[in-house]
């Protein structure tokens, strides 16, 4: 769990009685005025974190964690994180904190006749499009931070429906990404001639308890730098705090 202040680690049991944990403190950086985490700072993050509940299963059990029936990520809801076609991130990571996006989050509220807060992924998106931003033609993927962890561990560009929709509203009935307002964005932006549409950078959305995927051999290493943890164990769709710190 990549909270805003530290990153949580939980082992639970068959019974969903959490055995075991650890933890990395970590803060956010003011970085040309927006609030942001580094790539750096997340991987080490979640290495220490990883390191730590490792190191208390050791002491408590006497035992290395080599497998686990299954895996999730949660994180801080929202914020952007846009990626080009070679996988590099185009700015720093902009978390749910910044309050830039005041006119976007004003326009599509009124565009989507929906409460559109200043911290959703469209609102993100929205205003470095209103501010004429160089990244936004060369984006192949736009995700949370939760979606960002998740895509590295697995490969897989989705996300669990929580945290998809703070990134734009979802409609019920189908359990996607409401196909009218994805229509007015495209709409919208569509002078500006991008190469993308909307549905083609966002995440793919799961439901609780769909198959998002297994942790890779790379995801592997990712999380445990010691390399005793093995791949292939299931991965949850990777949701926001929601449901998990509120």
């Amino acid at each position: 769990e990549f909270g805003s202040t530290r990153i949580k680690a939980v082992l639970i049991d068959q019974e969903n009685k959490p055995i075991a944990q650890g933890s990395h403190t970590w803060e956010n950086q003011l970085v040309d005025g927006l609030w942001t985490y580094s790539i750096e700072a997340i991987w080490a993050g979640v290495q220490d974190c990883y390191a730590d509940l490792r190191l208390n299963v050791k002491n408590q059990y006497g035992i290395e964690i080599e497998n686990l029936a299954a895996i999730g990520i949660s994180a801080m809801m929202h914020g952007y994180m846009a990626f080009n076609d070679k996988e590099e991130i185009l700015v720093p990571f902009r978390t749910w904190r910044n309050t830039n996006t005041g006119k976007a989050a004003a326009e599509l509220s009124e565009l989507f006749v929906y409460n559109i807060p200043l911290r959703w992924s469209i609102s993100h998106l929205y205003q470095a499009i209103l501010d004429n931003e160089e990244h936004v033609k060369d984006i192949d993927y736009l995700t949370t931070l939760a979606g960002f962890v998740h895509w590295q561990i697995t490969g897989q560009k989705v996300l669990g429906i929580g945290d998809a929709s703070g990134m734009l509203p979802i409609d019920p009935a189908t359990k996607n990404y409401s196909a009218e307002m994805v229509a007015k964005f495209d709409d919208l932006v569509a002078p500006k001639g991008y190469d993308w549409k909307l549905l083609d950078i966002l995440p793919k959305v799961l439901p609780a308890g769909k198959n998002a995927g297994f942790l890779t051999p790379e995801g592997a290493k990712r999380l445990d730098v010691s390399g005793h943890l093995k791949a292939g164990i299931p991965v949850c769709p990777p949701e926001g705090d929601a449901g998990t710190g509120m």
